[in-house]
């Protein structure tokens, strides 16, 4: 795999990649001999020597800029970035069942999922495009969620968030390709557990649904809306980032691919 993708030597930079989604990316990119910059507020336990730990808060664009010339700086080049930092923040619009609920949405919990989800991932895109124009060369992978495209019940801002993600990988994948950037999105669906489905996000995901926390887990369990018949593997997410990188992919841009088993609102 890593002679038919020709990735090693590139350097990639991966925001959020110390857990989740960006952890297996992380891992799999170093696996294929990829100089990989993890943009993170804390380090992962990964230790590499290809592994280039940058302390970054992406929503902080001064923070962003001395990330990003620490990254040429450190590799000389740039090959890649992949836009994977989020956070979500279960809630509903309005909460029938109590008045002043915690479970509601709030100014606060909207600022902070559309400050990380998205402001903060224009100002990475933006850094690193000037180093991608300046090189003529470049491959930008923005990290969707099918619920950016299906909505999501108890999760409203985020799937717009996601949608929003949707919209930019097609308008800059336009603005780029000029420069012989792509700009290409990946949606992951229902994935296997990761460390980031913390007590406190399923509390207030059931509630959102209302379930008991158990009746959620037991639902992560039930595939039968997934013609796969099973839940996503981090590392089937980290295969098609790592081909999308690499120059097999060439002729793809603009366009965001589900992962996520064949499901669809049909």
């Amino acid at each position: 795999m890593s002679d038919w993708l020709n990735l090693s030597g590139k350097s990639v930079v991966v925001t959020g990649g110390s857990s989740g989604i960006g952890k297996a990316i992380v891992t799999s990119l170093l696996d294929l001999g990829v100089n990989v910059a993890n943009f993170d507020v804390q380090a992962s336990d990964i230790a590499h020597e290809n592994l280039f730990f940058v302390e970054t808060d992406i929503t902080d664009v001064a923070n962003v800029k001395r990330s990003v010339q620490a990254v040429v700086d450190q590799f000389g080049k740039m090959d890649g970035l992949v836009n994977n930092a989020g956070i979500n923040l279960p809630a509903l619009l309005v909460d029938a069942k109590e008045e002043n609920s915690t479970y509601e949405l709030t100014e606060e919990s909207y600022n902070k999922m559309m400050d990380i989800n998205l402001k903060g991932t224009f100002f990475v895109a933006q850094e690193v495009a000037r180093v991608f124009v300046h090189q003529q060369s470049g491959v930008m992978v923005n990290m969707s969620s099918e619920s950016g495209i299906e909505g999501s019940e108890g999760q409203s801002i985020y799937a717009a968030t996601k949608a929003a993600m949707n919209s930019l990988t097609r308008s800059w994948s336009k603005e780029l390709a000029k420069h012989n950037v792509r700009v290409i999105g990946v949606a992951p669906g229902i994935m296997e557990a990761t460390g980031l489905r913390t007590i406190g996000y399923e509390t207030a995901l059931a509630y959102t649904r209302d379930k008991t926390v158990e009746e959620l887990r037991a639902g992560y369990n039930n595939v039968s809306a997934i013609p796969l018949g099973r839940s996503g593997k981090l590392s089937e997410v980290a295969d098609l980032v790592c081909y999308y990188l690499s120059e097999r992919s060439s002729y793809i841009t603009g366009v965001t691919t589900n992962v996520a088993g064949g499901k669809t609102r049909g």
